[in-house]
């Protein structure tokens, strides 16, 4: 896996925190520096460890899997994505307040990571750099994040869902071309 291909799967990754950070912009009715920063190094440190997390999982499981790994990667990313995706066109979501508190930031961003886990776990069965990619991801979904913040406290909430279902489209992008590349039908 590529420096590309490790940047859209942050940057696909880091679009839940993206959405409920530019959520927790819009709600926020006084806004300091210090929400932003948090809101980012909550969901950043957050997606950082559940890959990594993952990935300590799926190597205990390597030998086992890996005839079957590339569908594997797949099928998470797919199933990941399409949740991504579904949940914006059909599932219920109440926002989150406009407090900057650690306790609702916490679930906040384990909640958003739960899908950099399974990532992780298909990093086990690919050849990535595990410490370059946890890195990656974390800084981007920092930045991802405290970027939301302002944008939802500047401009509004137009982007949400579209930012949900852009990270859903490109973490299926990646598992299918982890699928064909695999299988031989393409190569990059």
């Amino acid at each position: 896996m590529g420096f590309l291909e490790l940047f859209l799967t942050a940057v696909g990754l880091s679009m839940d925190a993206f959405a409920v950070s530019v959520c927790k912009g819009l709600s926020a009715r006084e806004l300091k520096a210090s929400g932003p920063v948090k809101t980012g190094l909550f969901f950043g440190g957050f997606q950082a460890l559940m890959p990594l997390l993952g990935w300590l999982l799926g190597r205990q499981f390597e030998a086992y899997i890996t005839e079957i790994d590339h569908w594997i990667a797949f099928i998470l990313l797919a199933f990941i994505g399409g949740k991504m995706i579904w949940e914006v066109l059909f599932g219920k979501e109440d926002g989150p307040s406009g407090s900057f508190e650690s306790r609702e930031l916490l679930v906040l961003a384990i909640a958003t990571s739960i899908d950099a886990l399974a990532v992780g776990i298909t990093f086990a069965f690919l050849a990535v750099n595990i410490w370059s990619s946890v890195a990656l991801i974390g800084v981007t979904t920092f930045a991802f994040s405290v970027g939301g913040v302002y944008l939802g406290n500047r401009v509004g909430g137009q982007f949400h869902e579209k930012a949900e279902i852009l990270g859903g489209v490109i973490l299926i992008l990646i598992g299918l071309k982890i699928l064909l590349e695999h299988l031989g039908v393409i190569s990059f």
